[in-house]
């Protein structure tokens, strides 16, 4: 299905929004132990297609592990609004929380199951 673009979306208390210029093949919910946590549907994109907007200190920074993905949540309100690929092979790609984008975004661009706790795998 296609959703009209740019796809925009902002944290609750609007100091951090994001505009997705193209319409990710679909949205990723990934039982990952951090993504499980912070409850996200993630959009996937390259960066050059997302446009993040916020304030230089609007928002935290918080990674693990292989401290490859950098998440980033407002200062404010507390909402998970992206996250960005720092190093790795995934370096350059980003990720929009698609649960901050209008009602019905993720039922019209299609929701898929990521096991990123085991087999790193499509569930579906």
């Amino acid at each position: 299905m296609a959703v009209t673009l740019p796809i925009t979306g902002a944290c609750h208390c609007g100091a951090v929004s994001y505009e997705m210029k193209i319409q990710p093949r679909f949205a990723v919910e990934c039982n990952c132990s951090v993504c499980r946590s912070l409850g996200t549907v993630w959009g996937h994109g390259e960066a050059g297609d997302i446009t993040v907007t916020a304030a230089p200190d609007a928002t935290l920074s918080y990674s693990r592990g292989d401290k490859e993905l950098a998440f980033h949540t407002c200062r404010t309100c507390g909402s998970t609004t992206h996250w960005e690929a720092v190093k790795g092979d995934a370096k350059g790609r980003m990720a929009v929380n698609l649960r901050l984008a209008a009602p019905g975004t993720i039922k019209e661009i299609g929701h898929r199951l990521f096991d990123g706790a085991d087999t790193w795998t499509f569930l579906d």
